[in-house]
């Protein structure tokens, strides 16, 4: 294990995404990282007005009310040193109003409201000399700064949320003063890193962990629903979503290609267009799944893909999936953008839909492109992109900061 640079602290991780969320974040595995050192406090994102209205019969929304109203599993020890927080307050819905005078008023009492419930969850946990980091969320935590005491607050960008729809209205904005605002930014990819620079020149690039071990195994079994799916098999896993991955691309793989079996696996999201891929008889959609289960879906591709749409919304996303293809050694096609050019030397890299199926066909065609030293070598590049390293590298910048020895050099500023 690489050693970190911060060791024996407490760190508070404000974030977007809730802890009991079912698909896997970067800040869940980095909250986990940091507690092999330190003692961490994961403040879940609390829940809104609107929210605790319309969706009051929601299982999680009935369990964040019993927290909120009775204080159960408000603060949760998950693991050892890492604990969960569930605010006990209802946070304003404000992203319908106009910017002004009125918004500014209720961001600043929804930021009272949350500092409140994560200083009691602080005293109770008896934590000091705090490091403070937010997860993306520059709408509540714009004024975490100035209501929590901190040596340090860091700003985590893992997305180009701005892009889409229901952050537009006050994204851009907000995001800009949240970059000030923070003594420092870090992101996931070297696009989102220099973007984030724009706003403050502390931005860096940590890379991205992945826990690849359940991609290393061997001899997997065969799902039940694709024992009667013929090979070879093209197949993508993950959140089938509108917003990301080019149905037309899809769509012609599966007509070029009419041997092979193009298989999706996960939930179909962010309205995308699978009316016309579900009458191929070679495209297969077999939904959601545990994520304990998808490296046997995995183990069944022949080839991966990754066929993103090239948007502001995945030109700089790094895509966790690269990682867990790559883990198994499987020949992975990939939709060329900014953040995949890093991947260049053991992905297939497309501009066209066409350049996609030129690539298939040639890994098809050539059987040491699947196996072998080809293998081997993406197994090798996968297992440099850990937590372990994306941590070490986070923890070596603030470790900087506190002691005032900024060197971009020295602490690797892509």
């Amino acid at each position: 294990m690489k050693e970190h640079s911060i060791k024996n602290r407490d760190l508070v991780l404000f974030s977007l995404q809730p802890w009991d969320e079912e698909i896997g974040s970067n800040f869940k595995d980095m909250a986990l990282e940091l507690s092999r050192d330190n003692r961490v406090l994961y403040v879940n994102r609390a829940l809104d007005r609107i929210t605790s209205i319309t969706k009051r019969k929601e299982k999680k929304v009935q369990a964040r009310l019993k927290s909120i109203w009775h204080g159960e599993n408000e603060l949760t020890e998950v693991h050892p040193n890492l604990w969960v927080h569930n605010p006990r307050t209802v946070v304003e819905s404000i992203n319908w109003l106009p910017a002004g005078s009125t918004y500014n008023y209720l961001s600043l009492l929804n930021s009272r409201r949350l500092a409140k419930e994560i200083n009691k969850a602080i005293r109770r946990l008896h934590f000091k000399d705090i490091i403070l980091m937010n997860d993306n969320d520059f709408f509540r935590g714009i004024h975490l700064k100035e209501l929590i005491e901190c040596s340090v607050y860091v700003f985590y960008v893992r997305d180009y949320l701005t892009y889409q729809p229901w952050f537009r209205k006050h994204g851009e904005r907000m995001e800009q003063r949240m970059m000030e605002v923070a003594d420092l930014v870090v992101a996931n990819s070297g696009y989102l890193a220099n973007y984030s620079r724009k706003f403050n020149p502390r931005s860096y690039d940590i890379g991205q962990g992945c826990d690849v071990h359940a991609y290393l195994q061997e001899n997997l079994p065969v799902p039940d629903d694709m024992k009667n799916i013929p090979h070879p098999i093209i197949g993508f896993a993950g959140a089938i979503s509108g917003t990301r991955l080019d149905a037309e691309v899809i769509e012609h793989i599966a007509k070029e290609l009419p041997q092979c079996s193009l298989v999706m696996v996960g939930p179909i999201m962010d309205g995308f267009g699978a009316e016309a891929l579900k009458k191929l008889p070679n495209v297969f959609f077999l939904g959601r799944k545990e994520p304990s289960a998808i490296p046997e879906y995995v183990y069944q591709f022949d080839i991966c893909i990754n066929p993103q749409q090239v948007n502001q919304l995945t030109i700089g996303n790094y895509p966790r999936k690269a990682d867990e293809y790559l883990a198994m050694g499987k020949p992975m096609v990939a939709t060329k953008t900014e953040a995949m050019e890093m991947f260049a030397d053991h992905v297939f890299l497309c501009k066209s839909k066409d350049e996609y199926i030129l690539h298939i066909r040639e890994i098809l065609n050539n059987p040491e492109l699947r196996n072998g030293t080809a293998k081997r070598q993406r197994q090798e590049f996968a297992l440099t992109h850990t937590w372990e390293n994306s941590v070490a590298k986070m923890c070596e910048i603030i470790s900087a900061f506190e002691i005032k020895e900024f060197d971009y050099g020295r602490v690797g500023q892509a």
